[in-house]
């Protein structure tokens, strides 16, 4: 009997699956709901008075509307909000609520499909998903980029780098050790179940999760950096890059963790980072599980190399491939995905 192949979706019933999504209340109220997030991007626009006063700004995936009515209170003259999802109509009623329906106007269909007239000075979009890469919104920021903004026109944000670290998980530890403990509460001795468990907790699904800074086994390393002035679809086809790190101490190896910050243009800096030893942000991090738990001392080294590229059967969804020795052993290779 031949095995079925997993049917690749028609680019338009990936974006029809994904527009859908944000049509629902529900993730909306989790990105406003993240005042790091949300912060962030309203204290680099308005870091950015000068720049943006009396200019042309496009807000790629606006949602609600949020960051366009940011720009139009900053002082710019026309907001083009793009957004595909059925949520676009919501934000057109932000928008005439708040009385700026003269400055921002809600443009409902995909920024590929837009019809913007002219360029514009500025583009802000939030384009991040977990792990930075999921989701794969950047691509139609680098499109909107390259039709319609300005030469030295500003990007929000304008540059982000990638992060990884080894850690321990105590949750992983109490999940895995339950089954030995079940004999103790109801008198059936169900540690034979552990083996399954650990390949189904420890799989090689990524998940999102919180990480705390004393779960962390070494310095964390950045493994790549992009800037949205200069980087193409080409790029963030392969992300890549390589770590090395000397583990603190004693400790069980789980898995390694990501995660990212973005910088936004301006003489002030602003950071949004989504880092364990920051403010947490629905974004949490981004773990990835070796197939077993390892035994690392203080000072072992853990070199491998990292790559992310969009899934084969939806470019929206991510896949990562970890190769990685722990201690000078042989170097393996393990495939994670997220979405698929």
């Amino acid at each position: 009997m031949a095995l079925l192949k997993k049917r690749r979706l028609e680019r338009t019933e990936q974006d029809t699956d994904y527009f859908q999504c944000y049509s629902d209340i529900t993730i909306h109220e989790e990105m406003l709901s993240d005042t790091v997030r949300t912060n962030a991007y309203k204290l680099a626009i308005f870091r950015n008075l000068d720049a943006l006063f009396g200019k042309t700004v496009l807000d790629v995936g606006a949602g609600t509307g949020i960051l366009s009515l940011f720009c139009a209170q900053a002082g710019a003259s026309k907001v083009y909000a793009v957004e595909a999802s059925a949520v676009s109509q919501l934000a057109s009623n932000v928008v005439k609520h708040n009385g700026m329906d003269d400055k921002v106007e809600v443009v409902a269909c995909p920024v590929e499909e837009a019809d913007i007239p002219g360029k514009v000075d500025a583009i802000v979009s939030e384009w991040m998903g977990y792990g930075l890469m999921y989701e794969s919104m950047l691509s139609s920021v680098l499109y909107a980029r390259d039709k319609w903004l300005k030469p030295g026109g500003l990007i929000f944000p304008s540059t982000a780098d990638l992060f990884i670290a080894p850690i321990n998980d105590t949750a992983v530890e109490d999940r895995l050790d339950f089954w030995s403990g079940v004999k103790d509460i109801y008198g059936v001795d169900m540690s034979c179940v552990q083996g399954f468990a650990r390949k189904c907790i420890m799989s090689d699904d990524m998940a999102v999760c919180l990480v705390y800074p004393e779960n962390v086994l070494s310095h964390p390393v950045k493994f790549a950096s992009l800037n949205l002035a200069t980087i193409t679809l080409e790029d963030i086809g392969n992300i890549s890059g390589s770590f090395r790190f000397c583990c603190y101490g004693s400790s069980l190896l789980h898995g390694f963790a990501i995660w990212f910050t973005v910088v936004f243009p301006g003489e002030k800096v602003v950071t949004l980072a989504t880092s364990p030893y920051g403010q947490e942000t629905h974004w949490k991090q981004t773990v990835m599980y070796l197939e077993e738990e390892v035994q690392v001392e203080q000072d072992v080294e853990i070199c491998g190399d990292i790559k992310m590229s969009p899934s084969e059967t939806n470019p929206r969804h991510l896949c990562v491939s970890l190769s990685y020795s722990i201690g000078g052993a042989t170097r393996r290779t393990r495939n994670f995905q997220m979405g698929n």
